[in-house]
Formats: C-alpha cells, sequence, structure tokens
C-alpha cells in the first residue's frame, strides 16, 4: 500500500475566519490521541475539564468537533483549527487510521517531521537556524501559516 501521506495541508481545506484562527494560535490547547480522534483540552480556562471535546479526522481533515461551535455555526471551529495547524497530530492520526484498517503505516523521512518541536531534538540533528524546506504554506490562505513556519517563528497569523 503507498504512503497515505498528503502533502496537501490541512488547514487548507478548512473554512475558518480569522478570529478563528488567532483563537486557535493563542489559546492553551491541549491533545491526546483517543484512537481515531483527538481530545482537545482548552488549559486557557480555570476549570479545562470542562472545556474538552473531540475532533474527528477523516482522510487527513479535521472533519467535526463536539464543541457547540462547530454545531451551530458555519466553518470550522478552533479545535478543529488548532488540530490541523499542529500537522503531526493529523499525521499520528491517519497512521492509526491506517493501520486499524490493514495498511502500511506511515513512515515520516525526517527526524524534525517525527518531532512537534525543535527543543525535542537531540542536539546534533536540530538545525541551528530553521529552514524553510519544511514549509508548508503553499495552497494556505495568507493570513494563516503552516505549522513549521508558526513553531520556528517564521511567521504568525495576521
Amino acid at each position: 500500500m503507498s504512503n497515505a501521506h498528503s502533502p496537501t495541508n490541512p488547514l487548507s481545506k478548512l473554512d475558518f475566519t480569522t478570529r478563528v484562527a488567532k483563537r486557535a494560535q493563542y489559546e492553551a490547547f491541549e491533545f491526546d490521541l483517543l484512537g481515531e480522534q483527538i481530545r482537545v483540552r482548552n488549559g486557557s480556562y480555570a476549570d479545562p475539564e470542562n472545556h474538552e471535546y473531540l475532533v474527528r479526522i477523516e482522510d487527513g481533515i479535521p472533519v467535526s468537533c463536539t464543541c457547540p461551535a462547530d454545531e451551530h455555526f458555519e466553518g470550522a471551529c478552533k479545535h478543529r483549527v488548532g488540530v490541523a495547524i499542529c500537522r503531526p497530530l493529523v499525521d499520528l492520526v491517519t497512521d492509526v487510521q491506517l493501520r486499524a484498517d490493514g495498511g502500511d503505516s506511515i513512515q515520516p523521512s525526517t527526524a524534525r517531521e517525527r518531532s512537534n518541536s525543535n527543543r525535542a531534538l537531540p542536539e546534533s540533528t536540530a538545525d541551528s537556524e530553521p529552514g524553510t524546506d519544511d514549509c508548508e504554506c503553499d495552497g494556505l490562505p495568507d493570513s494563516v501559516p503552516c505549522w513549521p513556519c508558526y513553531r520556528d517563528g517564521r511567521k504568525t497569523f495576521e
């Protein structure tokens, strides 16, 4: 079976407002993989246990969330956008789904892709200056950077 890792950034498949994009960026989301879903907990609240929602991934895209905003408003909610920004999360769920269906797992090609942050890499494998070789901004709205560019401080939400 071929590698199912899609070159399309999940953010490019979602419709959302600039306000939602900004909130997805600055709120203190915590992510937990629960099988084929991601639990998003918003640590920005004093009672984060009351602000937990499940995001469902289909074909590498966060397609639904259990939060009220996703049900009642047009476009993707901040939880779905937050998951899409963290591309490694989407890839991990896609990998779990492939394995459950009997397919091959996704094997990241570089240490940077396996890590959610340069800080987690050993000193010998982390670039001293992050390059643009991992940029995935093509196809995204101008005001939304890809996760590698945001993570490395090359771009921010406008």
